[in-house]
């Protein structure tokens, strides 16, 4: 495999130009970054020496702060200061409450038909109206974005009813699986693009079995996994599939603070608390 340099991770994270001076959202730098590299694997960030542009101080300054709020709910806080709940019912990650929420329709533990109005973004995963949901949101300094999956309904697939959350922030590419129920084609690996920190979760059952997660979260190879959905699986049932490709760390804390420089050096594993 080839392994990708700081000075080429660099030259495709800071394009395009920053979002908030363009009238459309970017392109995804995770996808462009896949797509240029689909066999890279990702190291932690180091940044050249001399590099001192304000544009790349932009994209790789300040840490994202990511908090297991409960269920399949994690709140994502940028170096911005924006608040981002996912697959949120209203039971967790209200407190304060999140300026975006993203939702999928499995189960109503993972969406609300009444969110707060105060709430400024609700990104449902799926179009009430029909057909595929789609997300192309800057707010601040992330890029929110979508990719559609179906969902069992009576033992059939429902057609687009879920989506696969992605946040481009700080240099950072974070995927959040939702209650995913079937197995990602090479359409939607290509979609997703690279991920540095992947929330999947690992009930072995009620989204997809235990297998079919660990060779989702095998492919995607992040730096950073953080399960979720855990329910009563033990947590090893997991991790032991996994294998020793997958550092495995517990945490004291239900938060984490990460940046494209302090990511591991080795896929990691990371369980906190409350999971």
């Amino acid at each position: 495999m080839l392994r990708l340099s700081a000075a080429a991770l660099l030259s495709l994270a800071f394009w395009p130009l920053a979002a908030s001076a363009q009238e459309e959202p970017p392109p995804s730098r995770c996808v462009a970054i896949a797509q240029a590299l689909p066999s890279a694997t990702y190291a932690s960030f180091t940044a050249p020496k001399g590099q001192t542009s304000l544009l790349a101080q932009a994209f790789v300054d300040g840490d994202v702060t990511i908090t297991y709020a409960g269920h399949s709910t994690y709140i994502i806080e940028t170096p911005a200061g924006v608040r981002i709940a996912t697959d949120f019912s209203g039971v967790y990650g209200a407190d304060p409450l999140p300026r975006v929420v993203t939702m999928n329709k499995a189960h109503r533990t993972h969406y609300s038909d009444h969110p707060d109005p105060a709430i400024e973004y609700v990104l449902r995963g799926w179009n009430p109206d029909g057909g595929p949901a789609h997300h192309a949101l800057v707010v601040d300094d992330v890029y929110i974005r979508n990719v559609p999956t179906d969902i069992r309904n009576g033992g059939d697939l429902g057609k687009d009813g879920n989506s696969i959350f992605i946040f481009e922030v700080a240099g950072l590419c974070i995927g959040h699986l939702g209650h995913l129920h079937h197995r990602l084609e090479d359409a939607h690996y290509g979609a997703i693009g690279r991920l540095d920190i992947l929330m999947v979760p690992i009930d072995g059952g009620m989204t997809l079995s235990l297998d079919r997660m660990t060779e989702i979260t095998t492919r995607l190879y992040s730096s950073m996994i953080l399960p979720m959905h855990r329910h009563a699986t033990p947590i090893g049932e997991f991790t032991g599939r996994m294998g020793d490709d997958f550092a495995v760390e517990f945490r004291s804390s239900r938060s984490l603070s990460v940046s494209l420089k302090s990511l591991p050096d080795r896929p990691t594993i990371v369980i906190l608390e409350g999971v």
